[in-house]
């Protein structure tokens, strides 16, 4: 194997547009790893941490772009360093109408500019923000690598002024029908959402969707709102909007469970908007909620309450088909996603039902197959850990391709869980790339159950229903949602492994 970094100075390209061109770079035949990132010290930190980054790299500064790749031969690596100028030109901005070149920096930015999109490196973001914030303008905070300092400072600015800040780490937001980052396309209508879980609230505003109901905005607050330093300045700030919107009727909140003090807090600004509020806190104790509040347990039901209340009649659940019972000797469930919320979710279901659920698992040298453990086994694979120095799995398979083959290889492993996620911002075909490392992997009566589910819409680029048909061609089970493809894994699996006690690490 060859490793090989070409750097070229002051080249900036926002990190959704990188992923998707180092996805590109990692297509072509004899490419086995390959990234592209800003030089900033923590980038260059997380491609050290990797093992791709070479004595070329080191060398540049926080304004040039770094090209890493792993080649099979030196030939291949030359051609493919020569190939990435040409796969950025060619990657469209996603934060770019059609037709439209996006602003690029703030000054130039009209006067009655109310939103700023940001999406630079992580220890300039919180700067470029406050300038957004001083500007008077909302801010959607897609960098990550920001600090929980410069966090708490930027939304006591936005609190000051009356504005808001969706993030850092933001991945979704859809404000009045625009989306910003990641989202679907889902219909208009008087369903409001908040919440710090990206991939959750995408799950929710989907299925209200296909629940005949719309969604007014979608705002995402970054994954550490909720925590007892941020303490939900972001999210009660969203409330006071949707609670002065006059096209949101019902409010839903998704999200982690928060910090009790800030789940408190926020519960009680919620009961008194005078709207009906929907709060999913995924695996907080229920407890008593206060009037005008509505708590669930799962998306599938923060969906179906929020569109009962939005549609005025009560919205009956789906029904859910029952796959086949997995045989022996194979007993474990493999949860293998995208997103780190369906990931959450679905770890709560299988405990309460099968036991014990490993959610990490030893990263495999470069170029080895995954190893799984003896135990159920939950993985976000979205998470730093398995996206250092890759793209994301939700712009790139790769990672969790390898993931995927290894599982289906495993005698024991009983049931796959995937989730695809589809819509502005994903991957073209995600669920294409899952059905052709299923065709002539398993057969129906002796592999294991692969149960997957779409998070999407008949509107997205997509399209739904295609997504759906290529898994099911390839041997899947498709569920409705990720809550009932949980539930489906602990039903056939139940009964069949045995409830063990797992160390995380152990048991490979």
């Amino acid at each position: 194997m060859v490793l090989r970094n070409a750097v070229h100075t002051n080249l900036y390209a926002d990190s959704v547009t990188l992923m998707r061109a180092a996805a590109r770079i990692a297509e072509r035949p004899g490419v086995l790893t390959a990234s592209l990132v800003m030089g900033t010290a923590a980038n260059q930190d997380v491609l050290d941490r990797a093992g791709l980054l070479a004595d070329e790299g080191r060398s540049a500064g926080p304004n040039d772009l770094v090209v890493a790749v792993r080649c099979a031969d030196d030939e291949e690596a030359t051609a493919a360093l020569a190939a990435a100028l040409a796969a950025l030109a060619e990657t469209p901005d996603p934060a770019a109408p059609e037709g439209e070149v996006p602003l690029r920096a703030l000054a130039a930015a009209p006067d009655d500019t109310d939103l700023a999109l940001i999406s630079t490196p992580g220890p300039y973001a919180a700067a470029e923000a406050l300038k957004a914030l001083r500007r008077n303008m909302n801010v959607f905070l897609f960098s990550d690598h920001v600090s929980l300092a410069d966090e708490l400072t930027l939304k006591q600015e936005a609190a000051r002024r009356g504005l808001l800040v969706m993030g850092p780490d933001c991945g979704t937001s859809l404000v009045a029908g625009v989306p910003l980052g990641f989202a679907n396309a889902v219909r208009r209508g008087g369903i409001g959402l908040a919440g710090a879980s990206g991939t959750g609230l995408q799950q929710v505003s989907c299925l209200v969707h296909a629940m005949g109901a719309g969604v007014s905005h979608l705002i995402g607050t970054g994954s550490r709102d909720l925590s007892e330093e941020i303490g939900g300045l972001s999210t009660l700030a969203a409330l006071d909007l949707l609670a002065a919107d006059p096209t949101t009727e019902v409010v839903v909140l998704v999200s982690k469970p928060p910090a009790p003090r800030v789940a408190r807090r926020v519960l009680e600004r919620a009961a008194g908007i005078g709207k009906p509020v929907v709060a999913c806190f995924l695996g907080a104790a229920s407890g008593t909620a206060p009037p005008g509040v509505t708590q669930v347990a799962t998306l599938d039901e923060a969906a179906r309450a929020a569109a009962s209340l939005a549609l005025g009649h009560p919205v009956p659940a789906a029904e859910t088909a029952t796959p086949r019972a997995p045989r022996e000797p194979r007993r474990w469930v493999r949860g293998l996603y995208a997103g780190g919320t369906f990931a959450y979710e679905a770890e709560l279901l299988l405990r309460a039902r099968l036991g014990a659920v490993a959610r990490e698992t030893p990263a495999p040298p470069p170029g080895a197959p995954p190893a799984l453990p003896a135990a159920h086994l939950v993985l976000d694979l979205g998470d730093d850990a398995y996206t250092t120095g890759r793209p994301h799995p939700m712009i790139d398979p790769t990672v969790r391709t390898a993931y995927l083959t290894a599982a289906l290889d495993d005698p024991s492993t009983a049931v796959v869980l995937l989730d695809v996620v589809i819509g502005h911002g994903a991957a073209p075909d995600p669920a294409g790339e899952i059905a052709r490392v299923l065709a002539g992997r398993q057969t129906p009566d002796d592999g294991p159950l692969v149960l997957a589910f779409v998070v999407g819409t008949d509107r997205d680029p997509q399209q739904l229903d295609v997504q759906q048909r290529l898994l099911a061609e390839a041997g899947a089970v498709v569920m409705g949602s990720g809550t009932a493809a949980a539930r489906a894994a602990a039903d056939a699996v139940a009964g069949i492994a045995p409830q063990v006690e797992v160390r995380i690490g152990e048991g490979v």
